[in-house]
């Protein structure tokens, strides 16, 4: 095997794993072991990985783990929303290290693109001073297409067919867009099993499905638009004309009345208002609905993200009774999870791309 090929196989296996051992890599990638000292001897020598604690001996010489610096590099995430920007400095370890969010209306057109620049260029000169920066991961709602730089469609920003070329010119960094839920699938990454689904509970509902390690974006990059899938026949108008769409039971603008409210508020008041915590018992219905719904078709984990998922840990048993009551094949919901990244998740997965290219050209 090339030096180059074994040499992404142990960066991209350490990428995924905070701490590992040579023998692990050896065995895990089929590697022999004078190929992974060889190269890992190569990654310290070049600061690109360090030595950790020494494993529990067992008689003989005690190994000592290995893992990437997490210093070594670093690069930005930014997350663009209606109503807001949130950015993140996201260093090598995938931990977040930095976070801001400002709020800030999106608008097309140049005085918007000038404000966001000059809201990342602060954010690199003031946080990320005197490190090395990859460059800048920018996460959307809606349908993005990187390769033509391209907003397809996004009901939240209010835009269809919208380039990106022009924002990509205004930021001081090279830049990679990238779906919102797509995203902060991207984000959990390493805690994910090789088939999961990410359920993006956001001002809008939307969400990312992994297949076998990989991404799934279907034919038209709509693999994931959960929020049409039809929930109720018949029932409440959704956004794109048709009725009964989970969206307009399931997305956070249910809980924050279309957005005239923040999310914060409504849930301290869920708890103590009986107007409030009806509607939040309401919401958990069609969500247990919606999350049994997608685990018949897919029959893998399902992440709770976005800004509801973030709020949910604290009422898993009661989503569970009522996922329970609509999914009798199951005897449990170990197979729902809470979200890693509470907050800007999107954000850090667009930014943890440029890791990725950054070990394809090590």
């Amino acid at each position: 095997m090339e030096r180059n090929a074994a040499r992404y196989m142990i960066l991209n296996y350490m990428l995924n794993h905070e701490s590992v051992f040579k023998a692990e890599l050896a065995r895990e990638l089929n590697l022999s072991m004078p190929t992974v000292l060889s190269n890992i001897s190569d990654l310290i020598g070049k600061g690109v990985a360090e030595e950790g604690e020494e494993a529990k001996s067992t008689g003989g010489r005690r190994a000592r783990s290995v893992s990437l610096r997490k210093s070594f590099c670093h690069s930005i995430g930014v997350n663009i929303t209606a109503n807001h920007v949130g950015m993140v400095l996201v260093n090598l370890g995938g931990e977040v290290v930095f976070q801001e969010r400002i709020r800030e209306s999106f608008r097309p057109g140049v005085p918007y693109l000038s404000r966001l620049s000059e809201l990342v260029t602060k954010f690199c000169q003031e946080e990320a001073k005197e490190k090395n920066v990859l460059g800048i991961g920018i996460s959307l709602p809606g349908i993005v297409n990187e390769k033509e730089k391209h907003l397809v469609k996004s009901h939240a920003l209010q835009v269809e067919n919208y380039s990106l070329k022009m924002m990509e010119q205004w930021m001081p960094l090279p830049v990679h867009f990238e779906n919102d839920a797509t995203g902060a699938m991207l984000a959990e990454d390493p805690r994910l099993s090789d088939n999961a689904v990410y359920l993006s509970l956001n001002h809008t509902l939307g969400g990312a499905v992994r297949m076998d390690g990989r991404l799934f974006g279907g034919d038209n990059r709509r693999a994931g638009e959960f929020g049409h899938m039809i929930l109720r026949p018949g029932g409440k108008k959704c956004y794109c004309g048709k009725q009964g769409c989970a969206d307009a039971y399931c997305s956070a603008a249910v809980l924050t009345q279309n957005g005239s409210e923040s999310l914060e508020n409504f849930m301290k008041k869920a708890g103590q208002d009986e107007s409030a915590g009806k509607i939040w018992r309401e919401y958990l219905e069609n969500l247990a609905m919606l999350i049994s719904n997608i685990r018949m078709f897919f029959d893998t984990d399902i992440i709770l993200g976005g800004e509801v998922g973030g709020y949910l840990t604290d009422y898993m048993a009661e989503l569970g009774e009522k996922i329970l009551q609509y999914n009798l094949f199951d005897r449990d919901i170990s197979y729902l999870r809470n979200c890693y990244y509470k907050k800007e998740a999107s954000a850090a997965g667009a930014a943890k791309y440029f890791f990725r290219r950054f070990i394809e050209q090590f």
